[in-house]
Formats: C-alpha cells, structure tokens, sequence
C-alpha cells in the first residue's frame, strides 16, 4: 500500500514514501474527478469520511483523501513515515477505500455491503448506487477507530 521511490542518500541507496500529506485543496481534486457519477460519490465519500472519522480531510500525495495519521516504523525494513488512519481516493476505475488494518473486524459487514471487491487492504466501489451506504458508514467508523486504537498504540 506504500509508495516508495528509490533515492541515493551519501552514496547508498534508500527509500522515500511519494505519498506523504500536502496542502493541495481535497475540493479541487475532487472538483477533477473525471465523471459526474464518480465525482459525486466522492463528494459523498468526502462527507462520510468527515462524519465517522471527525478529522479534517488532508490530501496524500497527488490522489488520496486522508483523515487522521499515525507515524509507522517497517517490521522488514528500514522505512517509516506517516500514514492516514483513514483514506479514500475516487479513481477512474472505481472507488478505492484503504482499510489499514484490513478486514478481519469487518467480516459480519462486507457480505451486507453490496457489490464490492477486496484486496489486501483495499476495498473497491464501482459506485455508492450499487452499495448499502448505511452498511459503509458502519464500514468506515469501524475500520478507522480499529485503525486508531490499533495503530497509534502500536508505533
């Protein structure tokens, strides 16, 4: 889920997270979202994210809206930075949902969802209109304090 880059550091190669929090404006990315069906529901994602989580949105790189951070430190290497606890971006194939501390806690809510595909740690929308909005609110409120109680405590 991290996006690194390779850099040289006195002669020995690192690595550097692309995706790190930046002031751009989330309503000027999601005001670009090709679509108005995909631009709404990030709008509507926008909302949803801001009530269940109570953080300010903050754009991550060039294309994700996240709530909340936590500072991480790698188990396999010696990377770390920050991360949103919570985040979401409206791509052009679908809507990309990152739960960062995965699904094991949402078992009894997927299969309520609506059509939704997973991987490891992400969980794609094609549109809200397919979903139960009710059950991805319950969704997100459950991922990101998992996310905080986890998370915080853990680094």
């Amino acid at each position: 889920m991290l996006v690194a880059r390779a850099a040289w550091y006195n002669g020995y190669m690192t690595s550097t997270i692309k995706t790190r929090v930046n002031d751009k404006s989330v309503e000027e990315f999601i005001n670009a979202v090709a679509g108005d069906v995909k631009r709404r529901d990030g709008f509507l994602l926008l909302e949803m994210y801001m009530q269940a989580t109570g953080e300010d949105p903050r754009m991550w790189g060039s294309s994700m809206v996240g709530f909340g951070q936590y500072h991480y430190k790698s188990e396999r290497s010696k990377q770390e930075g920050d991360w949103p606890l919570a985040a979401f971006s409206p791509r052009k194939q679908n809507l990309t949902l990152y739960m960062m501390t995965g699904f094991d806690s949402l078992t009894d809510l997927l299969p309520k969802l609506g059509k939704h595909k997973t991987s490891t740690g992400c969980l794609y929308i094609n549109k809200l209109a397919d979903i139960d909005t009710k059950v991805l609110d319950q969704i997100i409120k459950k991922s990101y304090l998992d996310s905080k109680r986890t998370l915080l405590s853990k680094f």
